[in-house]
C-alpha cells in the first residue's frame, strides 16, 4: 500500500500537535509506525488520503453500530442543520432522547445530556459523592472512564498502550482518594469494602472491560457488586459508554440482568456525532442543578445536530433481531481467528459479548487485567501491521476491543478470515 500523502499529513501534524495527533492511541505508538489518514468512510470501510481502503473494526472506537456514514444518520444530521448547529437553548429533540434512553434502560428514571463519554463519568462521580456526602471511589485496574483526574489511576485504553499506570498533573490528595481493585476478583472487592465501604461514594466499572481489550465479567461478578454497594450504601455506576446498546438494546446491564443506580452512556447516542449522557434514579438525579445543588452545566450539552444523530442511530438498532445478528457475526468472527490461528501454530483466544470481541495473542482464557497484560504483544503487533497491510484494520493497540456493526455482513468477515489466515503465517514466521 501507498502513504505517501498520509505520512506528508503525519509529518506536518507532528509540527502543532501533540505527538501529531488528538488523541495519545491514534498515534501508532504502541504497535509502531506512522497513522493513516482517514478521507471519508462507508459501511464497514474506512478509506484513506492515499485511497487505500480498510474493513473497519474500529468503528470510530464503537459508535459506528450500523456502519459508517448510514443514510438514515446522514439524512437526520442534514435536516437538523437546516434548522441551525446549535442553540444554547432547550430543544425539542432532547427531550426525545430522554424519554427514547429512559425507555430502553428502564434504571435511568432521568437523564442529563452532555457532551462526551469523560463528561458523563465525571459528572456521576460528583453526583456520587455529592449525594453520599462522601470522598472515595473505587475503580478497577485496567477500565477507562475516561480522562479525569480521579480516573488516571491504573487506568486502561491510551494509558495501558503507552505504560502510564499515573498521569503526571494529578494531585496526589485526588489519586489518594481513588481505590482500585482488580476486575473480576470477588474476594478483594469483598475485602475492600469490609475495611472502607462506609467511606466510598461510588463504584464506577465497565460492566465489559474494553479498554483493556475485551474481558467480560464472571459469572455473578457484577451481582456480587451490586450486593455490596447497597449493603454499605455506595453509589454503584456502570460506565457504558462502549457497552450500551452495543451488547444489547439495554445495555450490558439488560445482558446481565443487574441494576446500577447509575449509567454513563456516549458513542452510539450521538451516532457519531460528540455526545454523552449520565442517567439513573430519579431521588439521586434530582439533586442535579437547576433541580438540585450538585452544579453540572454544558453550553452544548443536547445540541440538536448531535441528538438528530443519536436519535436517528437509536431507531436502527431497535429493529427485531438487530442485536441477535450482530451477535452471531461477532461470534463467527471469532471462531474463524481461532480457527486461522490454530492452522497457523499460533496461540490466540478470544472473547466476545454482543458486538464487542476481543483478540488475545495466548493459550489462556482471559478474565483479568494481570492475564491481558502478560499476553505477547510482540506478536500482536505483526500481527496487526499484518493485517492493515492486507487491508484490515484493527485497533492499533492490544489493549483496545473490537468492534462490529451491521455492515459487516458474511462476505466481509470472510474477507476478513482470509486476510487473518495470511497474517498469522506472518506472525508464526
Amino acid at each position: 500500500m501507498n502513504h505517501d500523502q498520509s505520512h506528508a499529513l503525519f509529518t506536518r501534524a507532528q509540527t502543532l500537535l501533540p505527538g501529531g495527533v488528538n488523541s495519545p492511541v491514534r498515534a501508532f505508538k504502541s504497535v509502531g509506525g506512522e497513522p493513516f489518514f482517514v478521507k471519508r468512510a462507508d459501511g464497514p470501510y474506512l478509506y484513506d488520503v492515499d485511497d487505500n481502503r480498510y474493513i473497519d473494526y474500529v468503528g470510530s472506537w464503537g459508535p459506528m453500530i450500523v456502519g459508517h456514514n448510514h443514510t438514515a444518520v446522514r439524512q437526520a444530521v442534514k435536516q437538523a442543520i437546516g434548522n441551525g448547529l446549535s442553540f444554547g437553548a432547550p430543544c425539542e429533540a432532547e427531550v426525545t432522547m430522554a424519554e427514547t434512553l429512559t425507555r430502553l434502560v428502564p434504571s435511568c428514571e432521568m437523564v442529563r445530556m452532555v457532551n462526551s463519554g469523560t463528561e458523563a463519568t465525571l459528572s456521576a462521580i460528583r453526583l456520587a459523592r455529592g449525594a453520599t456526602g462522601r470522598s472515595r471511589i473505587v475503580k478497577f485496574e485496567g477500565c477507562y472512564h475516561g480522562h479525569g483526574d480521579s480516573f488516571l489511576v491504573k487506568a486502561g485504553s491510551g494509558m495501558l498502550t503507552l505504560g502510564v499506570p499515573t498521569s503526571p498533573g494529578v494531585p496526589a490528595g485526588l489519586s489518594e482518594l481513588t481505590l482500585t481493585l482488580p476486575y473480576n476478583d470477588v474476594e478483594a472487592a469483598t475485602a475492600l469494602f469490609a475495611e472502607q465501604g462506609e467511606h466510598i461514594a461510588g463504584l464506577i466499572i465497565e460492566p465489559v472491560v474494553g479498554n483493556a481489550n475485551c474481558i467480560p465479567p464472571r459469572e455473578g461478578y457484577l451481582q456480587h457488586l451490586r450486593a455490596l454497594c447497597t449493603q454499605y450504601g455506595t453509589v454503584l455506576i456502570f460506565d457504558e459508554v462502549m457497552t450500551g446498546f452495543r451488547v444489547a438494546l439495554g445495555g450490558a446491564q439488560a445482558h446481565y440482568g443487574v441494576t446500577p443506580d447509575l449509567t454513563t452512556f456516549g458513542k452510539i447516542i450521538g451516532g457519531g456525532m460528540p455526545v454523552g449522557a449520565y442517567g439513573g434514579r430519579r431521588e439521586l438525579m434530582a439533586q442535579i442543578s437547576p433541580a438540585g445543588p450538585i452544579y453540572q452545566a454544558g453550553t452544548l450539552s443536547g445540541n440538536p445536530v448531535a441528538m438528530a444523530a443519536g436519535l436517528a442511530m437509536l431507531e436502527l438498532v431497535q429493529e427485531p433481531g438487530f442485536h441477535d445478528r450482530l451477535s452471531a457475526s461477532a461470534a463467527r468472527l471469532c471462531a474463524g481467528l481461532e480457527a486461522a490461528a490454530a492452522d497457523a501454530g499460533v496461540a490466540v483466544t478470544t472473547t466476545q459479548v454482543g458486538a464487542m470481541f476481543g483478540l488475545f495473542f495466548t493459550d489462556q482464557k482471559v478474565e483479568t487485567y494481570a492475564q491481558a497484560t502478560a499476553c505477547d504483544i510482540t506478536a500482536f503487533n505483526t500481527f496487526f501491521h499484518a493485517m492493515l497491510e492486507r487491508g484490515v484494520f484493527l485497533a492499533p493497540s492490544a489493549y483496545e476491543a473490537g468492534f462490529l456493526s451491521s455492515a459487516h455482513d458474511d462476505s466481509i468477515i470472510d474477507a476478513t478470515l482470509e486476510a487473518a489466515r495470511e497474517a498469522f503465517k506472518v506472525v508464526k514466521g
